[in-house]
């Protein structure tokens, strides 16, 4: 396949957005739940409220139009074509940055944040931004085989970065674009300034190693989490296919699937519209939806899931914990990441931190990336 950057403009068919509503007005609802919160899953009528609102009053075509606004292209990687946007600063200096993002997420959690990180207020911390659909998610190609773990994922996105021309960029990743990321680093022959992580990831040591009370506490949530949320991983990782025909078939299902991990994965007090607007929601579950990509996105976990090497890296790195995201004993990150230069513990937010708390994100970035430059 060429190495062609082509500009690419999304544009859903009005044909698809009316099959879409009529979906949703002919969905054969389920029962309600038998228990009066959510521990078997989403509730009925939030699920009702919740695909009314995508049916009846959300703006697909909004969310079209703040995606054109950003400059995007599509090109060829490893057999595959790969969607990203570039958002260019107008700053001489800046500093190229790529930012990746993790399931059920997709390019449209990171649109809010894109303008302050190419425009800042200083223009010595502003980045050019490269941020690209994953393998299978998105406006990108789904893989027609196996073979597309973290790792390749990894090395589409260092020879991506070249191709546009960066020998020097940093990286930021969420989710599995935090496995990408810190795979980027493993693999690095002195392109990436450092990466900053939300959810680091990283073996127990040989050795024991002494841990404090948060140490703890993040080991005790972590088996929590894979005990009361850890489902959807399990069919992901094992059967996306047979997932794939419900969820391709059913946009409630879809809606449901995606929109619970938003709320029991975020920083709220009971009301996920107050950290995460009901669009920016519905954003990235339309992307899932119009571009049917409920398998091919879940595949990245049968592919990677607890099959991932973990290696040592050598890059600078900087960690962002946040309270309701997966949080690994330091003394494990360290043993990984042996330039582990900046750890911060926020008081608050989630595993969406472009969303639930952008301000503060791009605030580390800023930061960390500022000693690197």
């Amino acid at each position: 396949m060429n190495a062609r950057v082509t500009p690419y403009r999304v544009h859903i068919p009005d044909a698809q957005i009316a099959d879409l509503r009529q979906r949703l007005a002919g969905t054969r609802w389920p029962e309600a739940e038998t228990v009066g919160d959510w521990s078997q899953g989403m509730p009925l009528q939030y699920a009702k409220e919740l695909a009314a609102y995508w049916a009846h009053r959300y703006d697909w075509r909004a969310t079209e139009a703040r995606l054109n606004a950003v400059a995007q292209f599509r090109t060829g990687i490893d057999g595959l074509q790969i969607h990203f946007l570039h958002a260019r600063s107008p700053h001489p200096g800046a500093l190229p940055l790529l930012v990746s993002h993790g399931w059920p997420g997709s390019v449209t959690d990171f649109l809010d944040i894109i303008g302050p990180l190419t425009d800042p207020p200083d223009p010595a911390d502003a980045f050019h931004v490269v941020c690209p659909s994953l393998p299978g998610y998105g406006f990108s190609d789904k893989p027609a085989g196996s073979g597309w773990p973290v790792e390749r994922v990894a090395a589409a996105w260092t020879a991506l970065m070249g191709r546009l021309g960066y020998e020097q960029y940093g990286a930021h990743g969420v989710d599995w674009g935090s496995f990408v990321t810190a795979a980027m680093a493993e693999a690095d022959r002195g392109d990436l300034a450092g990466i900053h992580l939300t959810m680091p990831f990283a073996r127990p040591p040989d050795e024991q190693v002494a841990m404090d009370e948060s140490d703890l506490a993040g080991l005790a949530a972590m088996k929590e989490f894979q005990q009361q949320e850890g489902g959807y991983s399990a069919v992901q990782s094992t059967r996306p296919q047979t997932l794939g025909y419900a969820l391709t078939d059913s946009p409630a299902g879809q809606l449901a699937w995606m929109a619970e991990k938003y709320w029991a994965w975020s920083d709220h007090d009971g009301d996920l519209d107050k950290v995460i607007a009901r669009d920016r929601l519905l954003d990235a579950v339309s992307v899932g939806w119009f571009r049917a990509t409920a398998a091919s996105s879940a595949r990245i976990y049968w592919e990677s899931q607890n099959k991932l090497a973990l290696a040592p890296v050598r890059v600078p790195t900087a960690v962002s914990n946040f309270p309701k995201d997966g949080r690994m004993p330091r003394p494990w990150i360290e043993h990984r990441f042996k330039d582990l230069r900046r750890w911060t513990d926020h008081p608050v937010g989630g595993h969406f931190p472009a969303l639930e708390q952008p301000d503060a994100l791009v605030g580390e970035l800023r930061a960390f990336f500022r000693t690197l430059r």
